[in-house]
């Protein structure tokens, strides 16, 4: 008789009901579960398995959604860096090509003073120190030649200023034909 007790008392002993850990640890256990409970609905709203089931849906749907918030964020982020390097790269481009601009701007208005020095960017440490450095070159009177075949002379102001004034005279006298 006693054993026929303990083998009914050991069968009619119920399985104590799956924790949350149990359901997040084990995902097909998870999901049999949740399947079993939405199909009767009314019977297993307070089911202890049932809302233990429930439970872990919600704190995994909870770690999966962070995961997805922090991936967005990496991703936001990385964006953002490549924004700036990009916004960076324009104006240093926009920089030197004003630079670049500039110095165009300055050769052309230098040359209509004479014949330019060769260009040193000074990085070579070789160039003299910034001072009474000639910017450009002015050649002498008797250099230029203007191609007509005249030779010119500089002489003092005629009306007492201090202007010069030139006497250009004909090598050869121009032949018309």
């Amino acid at each position: 008789m006693l054993i026929a007790l303990t083998l009914l008392g050991a069968c009619g002993s119920d399985v104590p009901p799956r924790t949350v850990t149990e359901f997040e640890e084990n995902p097909m256990l998870l999901e049999a579960a949740v399947v079993r409970c939405n199909q009767n609905r009314s019977e297993s709203r307070y089911d202890a398995e049932c809302v233990n089931a429930r439970e872990a849906v919600k704190r995994v749907e909870a770690r999966e959604a962070a995961a997805r918030r922090e991936e967005l964020e990496r991703q936001s982020e990385a964006k953002r860096r490549a924004l700036r390097r990009a916004q960076a790269a324009a104006a240093e481009a926009r920089r030197r090509a004003e630079a670049a601009q500039r110095q165009q701007s300055e050769a052309e208005y230098l040359a209509q003073f004479g014949d330019m020095p060769p260009v040193d960017d000074g990085l070579d440490g070789s160039s003299p120190a910034a001072g009474n450095v000639p910017i450009a070159v002015i050649p002498d009177a008797a250099d230029v030649d203007d191609g007509a075949g005249y030779e010119s002379e500089t002489l003092p102001a005629a009306d007492g200023g201090n202007a010069p004034a030139m006497r250009v005279e004909p090598d050869n006298e121009p032949i018309d034909d």
